[in-house]
């Protein structure tokens, strides 16, 4: 199933369009932020070995699904097998190391599965197949329920199919207007491979702004995101919402689950609203999409077909009623907008 909120990566698994990226985030702030991002509406967590940050997110997911209401099934969770690079004096994993790392990353995170189990990077040519073959090996251990690669190029992906292994599910790749990689996209699509995209936000002026958070941007990429006539900042001011969340509709558009991070709270909630989610089509009391700020309650409709949902928790506590016909809510009429601002032509 595709919808509005997720689209397939496996005949009886799906994944979030809104995922929370944890990078840069300190283990000591993971909890926190995950817990938040939950809250906020989030479903689809990412973390990484690499990140060193496994602990903290793992807390977080635990945090909330206790104070959300929810069950381990609600919430995506991909981690990633930091595969090793000789050239940096790391000894590459091989198949028996690859499958105790993601046991390793179980045990930091305190779960028994992940959702998908990605290989971080195709660094050493030698190893890539003995490491996906302790990925696929883990699978159906039943450790990971989908598995996959990132900044795997369609070179990488041939090896595996020339060894007769399966073929990942997904490839977290860079994706943005700045780097579109249609070649590599279309080759993804037609193989049955999800593309999931990283630093969507990249254009952003602020975008890795923080000390310590080193990026690649050059000088005129920097000069050209702190525009005041940029086409994203054009396109934010016309339809009336912020500069991120034209960058990550056009992902979701795109069909790209997309991986946010921000530790602002407002932020948060700002690119939380990119899907919209919380005047979807939802039962009374499921859990799977925002409760604590969404709209749920009685009125089998959405919003706008005049459904009468109120704004609080599940059970229809809360403030700020709408039955339709009088003022919609900031969110609705943002999810009209930029559906009608934002095609996937707008921005090629």
């Amino acid at each position: 199933m595709t919808n509005e909120h997720e689209r397939n990566l496996a005949p009886d698994v799906t994944i979030p369009y809104l995922g929370f990226g944890t990078y840069l985030i300190p283990d000591s702030e993971a909890a926190d932020a995950v817990h938040a991002a939950i809250r906020a509406g989030y479903r689809h967590i990412d973390t990484a070995e690499f990140y060193q940050n496994e602990a903290g997110v793992g807390e977080g997911i635990r945090r909330a699904l206790q104070s959300e209401g929810l069950s381990r099934s609600d919430v995506f969770v991909t981690t990633k097998l930091w595969p090793g690079n000789a050239a940096w004096g790391q000894t590459p994993k091989t198949t028996e190391t690859t499958i105790q790392s993601l046991n390793e990353s179980l045990s930091r995170l305190r779960l028994d599965y992940v959702d998908l189990y990605l290989i971080h990077a195709p660094f050493d040519r030698q190893q890539r197949l003995a490491q996906w073959r302790g990925l696929v090996m883990l699978k159906e251990q039943k450790k990971a329920r989908t598995i996959g690669v990132s900044n795997f190029n369609i070179s990488h992906i041939e090896e595996l199919k020339a060894a007769g292994l399966p073929l990942p599910q997904a490839d977290q790749i860079e994706l943005h207007p700045w780097s579109q990689k249609p070649t590599l996209v279309r080759y993804l699509e037609e193989n049955g491979i999800v593309p999931i995209a990283y630093s969507s936000l990249v254009l952003l002026s602020t975008w890795r702004a923080a000390p310590g958070h080193d990026s690649a941007k050059s000088e005129a990429m920097r000069a050209d995101s702190a525009r005041e006539d940029s086409l994203f900042k054009r396109l934010a001011r016309k339809c009336g919402v912020s500069e991120a969340q034209v960058l990550l509709r056009w992902g979701i558009q795109k069909g790209y689950p997309v991986l946010p991070k921000s530790t602002n709270a407002e932020r948060l909630r700002q690119n939380a609203d990119v899907l919209f989610v919380s005047h979807r089509r939802r039962r009374h009391g499921h859990a799977r999409y925002p409760r604590s700020r969404g709209w749920s309650g009685v009125g089998g409709g959405r919003p706008h077909e005049g459904g009468v949902r109120r704004r609080g928790t599940a059970d229809c506590r809360g403030a700020g009623e709408w039955a339709g016909g009088d003022e919609e809510p900031r969110f609705v009429r943002h999810g009209r907008k930029l559906a009608a601002c934002i095609g996937t032509r707008t921005l090629d």
